[in-house]
């Protein structure tokens, strides 16, 4: 991935890899090392200046925009570090704005929403505004908010970076759920021990990729790195598709679960 210049950018050199519906992959990379932007591309927020993007067997990297965004729209979950709700708007009416695009009537919006917070623990705040709630309350109502639409890729860009360290375990126990129950789930970054909660790490460092989490690592050998060939511009391949989980009963680190109404995911 490559920016214009003067001079050019490559924020991204070539690499390849591959994520399977139902794995739980950490990203873990420090600061400037290229995580943004292959979140946007996985995200199908930008596109590839050269190889190739798979995305639920659709080969994203020629798409046009507006089937991209619509694809995106359908497929992908998105979780920031900065919560990003729209503060004078309740936990019910931010988890369905995420539904406003998809044509889905507004009383259907609001009861998809009060399930996803339910789902999330949050049975109890479906009315608060954001200033009322805590941090991880606020990061379970952005969790809930990705799950509106039934993604089948969830992407987690530092989702406990801006919490404390026992909410910060609190929502990675949700997040750990989520993923027993189905859910793709790729998070990014920068936290040694929370990639170790991911069933696989893949470091990134001055924009390439090595799996495994080498953050630590002063030196990385060229021959543990992903291997890749420098004509090779690089593939990216996601998984098909998923279905809904199911409820994560309210509590700090949730671990019962319980059916809700939707599709069985694959076994």
């Amino acid at each position: 991935m490559t920016y214009p210049g003067p001079p050019p950018v490559e924020a991204l050199k070539p690499v390849e890899l591959r994520v399977d519906d139902g794995e739980y992959v950490a990203i873990v990379g420090p600061s400037g090392s290229g995580k943004s932007t292959l979140l946007n591309l996985l995200g199908l927020l930008d596109a590839p200046t050269a190889g190739t993007y798979w995305f639920d067997g659709h080969d994203t990297s020629t798409m046009k925009e507006a089937k991209r965004t619509q694809l995106r729209a359908d497929k992908i979950g998105f979780i920031f570090q900065a919560f990003h709700l729209m503060a004078h708007r309740t936990a019910t009416e931010n988890v369905a704005m995420a539904l406003v695009y998809q044509g889905i009537p507004r009383r259907k919006r609001r009861q998809i929403a009060r399930e996803k917070l339910e789902l999330v623990g949050l049975s109890h705040r479906l009315d608060a505004l954001p200033t009322t709630l805590s941090g991880g309350e606020r990061q379970r109502v952005a969790i809930a908010r990705a799950l509106a639409a039934e993604p089948s890729l969830l992407l987690c860009d530092e989702p406990t970076g801006n919490l404390d360290s026992k909410t910060a375990d609190a929502i990675l126990a949700t997040l750990d759920e989520l993923h027993s129950q189905g859910l793709t789930i790729l998070m990014i970054t920068h936290d040694h021990d929370v990639a170790e909660r991911a069933e696989r790490a893949v470091t990134i460092r001055d924009g390439q990729l090595r799996e495994g989490n080498h953050l630590h690592d002063d030196h990385q050998p060229e021959t543990d790195r992903t291997p890749t060939d420098e004509a090779d511009p690089g593939t990216l391949v996601m998984p098909s598709v998923g279905a809904a989980p199911t409820a994560v009963q309210p509590g700090a680190a949730p671990t019962a679960v319980q059916p809700v109404a939707g599709r069985q995911r694959r076994a």
